[in-house]
Parts: structure tokens; sequence; C-alpha cells
């Protein structure tokens, strides 16, 4: 019994089933040539890391201050540190400093002892916020913030603002790449090859790194008799690059 021929088919009634072995041959034939090209790129490759850094003025100071009252019951403690806090945080925004947020508020006992036995003799309360403000006002601010009430400064760092780092991540980004490409150029030369084409690109960092902070800690009637001076300094934004050339 013979297979019936397919519907519309132009090929005899069971030439079909000869034709496509033959097909199928000649599919892998032009498929392999194609794959062993992709794989020699690989093969056939360089990878160079390129490094970029820029160097810019930090221009917004990012504190950390903080209230801290001592008495003898949790109560009247953490209410006088409530309302020093608020004195506190008022004058801030009467400032207009940027991203004030509270980031700790604290309550504790502290503890005496006497024989080795250990006795509550009061609590302690804390209240801390940061926020940034231009590094040419800040000495000032926090003279004014320790007579509004804040008793504690606990940390400050530099920065430069978001416009100028994202415009220095930018050309880390382009240093980073021609000095990858120079690298590239430099072996390609010395081995007497000739590069074909990037067949990848790598960005393993963008990003400024976090502000080393500046530790501090003042009390009121230490500050209060002179001008704090503050002098910000200089920020670095690196960048590396990755590329792979065939050859």
């Amino acid at each position: 019994m013979t297979r019936a021929a397919l519907s519309g088919s132009k090929f005899p009634n069971g030439n079909l089933w000869k034709i496509l072995p033959l097909a199928m041959l000649l599919c892998i034939n032009f498929t392999l040539p194609a794959l062993a090209q992709e794989k020699q790129k690989l093969w056939r490759t360089l990878s160079v890391s390129g490094r970029g850094v820029e160097t810019i003025p930090t221009t917004l100071a990012q504190i950390s201050l903080g209230v801290e009252i001592q008495g003898k019951t949790a109560q009247e403690v953490q209410q006088e540190a409530a309302r020093r806090s608020s004195a506190v945080v008022a004058f801030l925004k009467s400032k207009n400093v940027e991203k004030l947020q509270t980031t700790g508020i604290r309550l504790n006992p502290v503890y005496s002892y006497t024989n080795n036995v250990q006795k509550i003799t009061g609590y302690a309360a804390n209240n801390t916020v940061s926020f940034s403000i231009p590094v040419e006002q800040a000495g000032t601010l926090l003279d004014d913030a320790v007579k509004a009430g804040a008793t504690q400064i606990n940390g400050i760092s530099f920065v430069a603002n978001d416009e100028a780092i994202a415009a220095a991540q930018k050309q880390a980004l382009k240093e980073a790449t021609q000095d990858a490409q120079q690298q590239a150029d430099a072996v390609f030369s010395a081995l007497g090859l000739k590069p074909k084409e990037v067949v990848s690109i790598q960005v393993n960092n963008a990003t400024p790194p976090p502000p080393p902070p500046m530790f501090l800690r003042a009390e009121a009637a230490k500050v209060a008799d002179a001008s704090t001076p503050v002098v910000g300094g200089e920020q670095e934004v690196e960048a590396s690059v990755t590329l792979q050339i065939s050859y």
C-alpha cells in the first residue's frame, strides 16, 4: 500500500520522504560554518579593563546631631528630649535644610554598680536627626542648632551635589572606555595582530564611594563659645569598563 501524496504537494507520491534528509543535511552544512564563526569570535578575543577617575569638589555637608537628656524617671527625660528635639527640628526647617529625617529615638536605663550590685539610678533619652546643607553654611548652623537645644554633634561628611556626581560619572565612564581601548591597541600592536570588533562591553562600576564620616561629639557649652569651622574637600567618582575585542 503506497502513502497518499500530500495535498497540494508538487512532489510525486513518496518522493518527499527521500528529499527531506537531503534538505536537512544542506541546512546543517550551512549552519555549522556560522556556529564555527561565532565560536571563533569568542575564542579569539582580548579582554581589557579600563579605569577612569574624576575628582570633584564637595559642596554639601551631611550632618547628624541630636539631643540627649538624663534624669530620674523615664517619663521626665522622654518629655524633655521630645521638647528640645522639637525645637531643634523647627529651627532646622526654618533654615531650609535638605533631606531632614529622624534617624534614632532611644530611651535607656542608667545603671550604677555598688559592691557588684546593679541598680537603676535614672534614665537617658536620645533623639537624633540627619540633614544636608551647603558646606559654607554648616559651621554657623551647627552653632545655632546647639543654641536651639542640640547637645550632640554625632558626625559630618561631605559630598558633591547630584548634578555634579552625574556629570562626573559620565566623564569617568568615557575615560575608562578610552583607557581600555588604548590598552587593547598597545597589546595588538605589540603582537602584530589586527583588532576586528568589540564583542562585549561590561560597565563594572560608575558610582561614587560613600563619603567617609567625620565623627564629632560636642557638648553645648564647648561649641557655643566659638564658631565651628567646617571645611569641605573633594570627592572621587570612579568607573571601570571591560571590553572584549575579537581579532
